[in-house]
């Protein structure tokens, strides 16, 4: 005899109907903020990379890339050989390369994928070249570039360590390109001043690859790489690609830039009213910081959210409804600090969404997306996403 399904395994036709908490994904929103950046980057002559981190889903990846093949970026291995298995081919792995990581290049190489490694050292292009030459295959490598202090890369004026690095490549592996992320772009806010990291970032990574191009090296490839510059840059002559992941769902933490709106964020996490504590103008929901994640970026920032923005069952945000605190599996829901706006009429049982502040922390608690259009609330597909590294 068949046993039954589990009751939490059952295929749910409604968000009324899930298990909570769980990870909700508006098709509509994801589909046309990626249009959205598509559209814009098109006149400026570049290609599009996408980052996959932010999604870890076959589903979403077929809907960002140029096609099924790729370009994508990654920034596990874990991410690399599933996107290799569902068939992606070009695939930057965006992290500093471990030598002890080689062997996993050199495997998924052997198999017909074309990944390129990220290095700054002479030390990571001295491992690169000795693995190419072992295995008797070119394992191709960018550079990277620090455009703004904000994490690794080589400074774009260091001739000498560029071109050690870059001859050093040429001795067994391949020298792909130069490549660099405007980290720092995520602490400035406005028009303005993205424009002016977009070009910064971009003015570093050409420096970089003509000092290589004049010394007689190839330098085909020349990367960007953050969302909010993607979409501020106002000129990318002598960038060929760009790199960008959270714009698919967009989050918080990006409205808080000005990249986009609330009303852009695809990603929510779906919770049940299980308490109030009136006195203190509390709803309590089953969604805490394992749900959510604790990141708190945007605390840093002119407006903090608490741990989300709280919204109706259709994805309309409560006005200045926040989860102020959470516990572990439980969130305390609370009208932001100094706001005259009025706690909503929730019951025991009643429904919520709650956007998140940063979209890969929060997707990264989940092991699938329950995927909805609009402000329908019936779920048309769940896409699994993974873990790991």
């Amino acid at each position: 005899m068949n046993q039954a399904t589990p009751l939490h395994e059952r295929r749910a036709s409604t968000l009324r109907e899930l298990e909570t908490p769980c990870l909700v994904l508006d098709a509509e929103r994801m589909e046309r903020n990626v249009a959205r950046l598509k559209a814009r980057l098109g006149p400026l002559g570049v290609a599009l990379r996408p980052h996959l981190k932010t999604s870890k889903c076959i589903e979403v990846a077929r809907r960002v890339m140029a096609s099924s093949a790729g370009p994508a970026t990654v920034s596990t291995l874990q991410e690399a050989s599933r996107f290799a298995e569902a068939g992606v081919r070009d695939i930057i792995y965006a992290v500093g390369i471990a030598p002890s990581k080689l062997p996993r290049i050199v495997e998924l190489r052997a198999q017909g994928v074309d990944v390129a490694v990220v290095l700054d050292t002479l030390e990571q292009a001295r491992a690169v070249a000795e693995a190419s030459l072992n295995a008797g295959a070119r394992i191709p490598a960018l550079v990277e570039i620090d455009c703004d202090g904000h994490r690794s890369g080589v400074q774009p004026t260091d001739k000498a360590l560029l071109l050690d690095i870059g001859r050093c490549l040429a001795n067994g592996a391949e020298l792909r390109g130069v490549i660099t992320h405007a980290g720092a772009s995520y602490a400035e806010r406005g028009g303005d001043a993205l424009r002016r990291c977009a070009e910064v970032e971009r003015r570093s990574v050409v420096d970089a690859a003509t000092i290589l191009r004049e010394a007689g090296l190839p330098c085909p490839v020349v990367s960007v790489g953050s969302t909010p510059t993607a979409h501020n840059a106002a000129d990318l002559t002598g960038v060929t690609e760009v790199r960008a992941g959270v714009f698919v769902f967009f989050d918080l933490f990006m409205a808080g830039v000005g990249v986009c709106r609330i009303e852009d964020i695809a990603l929510s996490v779906l919770a049940t009213v299980i308490g109030h504590q009136r006195d203190k103008g509390w709803i309590l929901v089953d969604a805490g910081w394992m749900a959510m994640s604790q990141d708190r970026g945007t605390s840093k920032q002119a407006v903090g959210q608490g741990y989300g923005v709280v919204c109706d069952l259709a994805g309309n945000a409560y006005a200045d409804l926040i989860v102020a605190d959470a516990n572990q599996e439980h969130g305390i829901i609370a009208i932001r600090p100094g706001s005259a706006a009025a706690l909503p009429d929730l019951a025991i049982g009643d429904r919520v969404r709650i956007l998140p502040n940063h979209a890969c922390a929060t997707g990264a608690q989940h092991g699938s997306y329950h995927v909805v259009r609009g402000a329908s609330e019936r779920v048309e597909a769940q896409w699994p996403r993974f873990g790991g590294w």
